[in-house]
């Protein structure tokens, strides 16, 4: 997270220092297809200022989209906005420097950093610290920052800065969505290909590797066309010290907008499972943030579990918004349902009640979240369904089996079932605490 530091010849303005980079055409030219360079304020951008200030504490947040000569303030949240000519001088500002280094930067003491020392803006708006990220085009390029600023200088702590490069991920993904979007309308193209690639970018391309965590995860496509694709996600990642989170979550309904809110709720969990330890907290911050974006009345199931992986297993805390209970898979190939009451999420969800649970992985012992196309799996009409019941069978028969072996077994399994055929997205994700050699 720390970015690396460089020296500066004092007597060397800051205007000479901005590099090619910025003015490279390809970069220039990414900034123009974006669309943002003076234009109005925008209220997804204004949110994710707003989640900043939260998040940090931090006195301003800015979203910049800067050309070779100026940094344009799409977003601007803590200052006066009569202060309004909603741009500075490129050259004068740190912001050049995240074109320049492709990196974050980081000043908790603006006056003395040497990376920022001498930036005429630093002392006209009376700025103490700074912390900012690139804001990335689909193609790489640079386009500006995501940063928040302090009057007096401050430390950030790991987690303040881990979700502030969580929101500058969230600004990129939106820019890149509403150009893609424009490039579809224009084009004339239906949006099945746009909306499975925004799919692509919400699901990791890989597990991360855990200490302690043995995780596999698969993803299988229902059989649609045009725009009726989009639904169901899933992440694990890093929290604090030793711990994880794991999400799965399934929103309702198919499409664009479907794919907002899919959008919405991957870089919201990621940001708030970074400040609160309870699960139960994280999804209802969820439910919050879904209403304060309220588009339609669309809402997500989701089956959230925080792990603390371990020598002798895994402990972990769960919370459910009306998703299927996930299932425990014993080393001695038992299967157990880890029910765990709790409301779907939503815009249009007005009681909203979240409860948790505590559970423990022994060695060898397997966690399974999915989403219900598993369940809901048949060969067409008039056909059984693959069901619950079916699905412990299929994955008691996995003793022994670790992560990747199981999910793919069990993807195979639905598939033979289905001869082939899918309804609806498939998800499935199995976490197991490696057995004691």
């Amino acid at each position: 997270m720390t970015p690396i530091e460089t020296t500066r010849d004092p007597t060397t303005s800051h205007t000479a220092a901005v590099s090619d980079a910025v003015c490279d055409p390809q970069r220039i030219a990414a900034v123009t297809a974006a669309g943002l360079l003076d234009s109005l304020p925008d209220e997804f951008f204004d949110d994710l200022a707003r989640l900043a200030l939260t998040i940090t504490g931090a006195r301003a947040a800015f979203l910049t989209v800067a050309d070779t000569e100026r940094a344009f303030w799409k977003s601007a949240i803590g200052i006066d906005p009569d202060a309004a000519a909603r741009e500075n001088a490129l050259s004068d500002s740190p912001c050049h420097l995240l074109i320049t280094t492709r990196a974050p930067l980081i000043a908790e003491d603006a006056h003395f950093a040497p990376r920022v020392h001498g930036f005429e803006v630093l002392s006209a708006a009376r700025i103490g610290a700074w912390a900012g990220y690139p804001v990335f085009s689909t193609e790489g390029h640079v386009l500006g920052g995501f940063y928040v600023i302090d009057a007096h200088p401050r430390p950030f702590t790991t987690a303040q800065l881990q979700a502030l490069q969580t929101v500058a991920r969230a600004a990129s993904s939106e820019i890149a969505l509403r150009q893609a979007l424009a490039l579809a309308r224009d084009a004339g193209r239906a949006s099945a290909t746009l909306a499975r690639t925004l799919q692509d970018n919400l699901l990791p391309p890989r597990l991360p590797t855990v200490a302690g965590l043995d995780a596999a995860a698969i993803y299988l496509a229902a059989d649609v066309t045009g725009t009726d694709v989009v639904g169901d996600f899933y992440d694990l990642f890093h929290t604090r010290g030793k711990n994880w989170c794991a999400v799965m979550g399934d929103v309702c309904g198919k499409g664009i907008e479907a794919a907002k809110i899919t959008a919405l709720a991957h870089y919201t969990i990621r940001t708030e499972a970074t400040q609160h330890p309870a699960p139960a907290k994280i999804l209802h911050r969820l439910h919050e943030a879904l209403v304060e974006q309220r588009t339609d009345d669309r809402f997500l199931s989701a089956a959230l579990a925080l792990l603390h992986p371990g020598p002798d297993g895994i402990t972990g805390r769960l919370s459910s918004a009306g998703h299927p209970p996930p299932l425990i898979r014993r080393a001695d190939g038992g299967v157990e349902e880890l029910h765990c009451p709790g409301t779907l999420v939503g815009a249009y969800i007005d009681n909203v009640r979240l409860t948790e649970i505590r559970f423990r992985l022994d060695p060898g012992d397997a966690l399974l979240l999915y989403t219900d196309g598993i369940t809901e799996a048949r060969a067409g009409r008039g056909h059984p369904m693959f069901g619950e019941e079916r699905l412990a069978e299929t994955l008691g028969r996995t003793r022994g089996s670790d992560a990747a072996r199981t999910v793919e077994h069990l993807s195979r399994a639905v598939a033979a079932h289905a001869r082939g055929h899918a309804c609806d997205d498939t998800a499935l994700m199995l976490l197991r605490a490696p057995p004691i050699p």
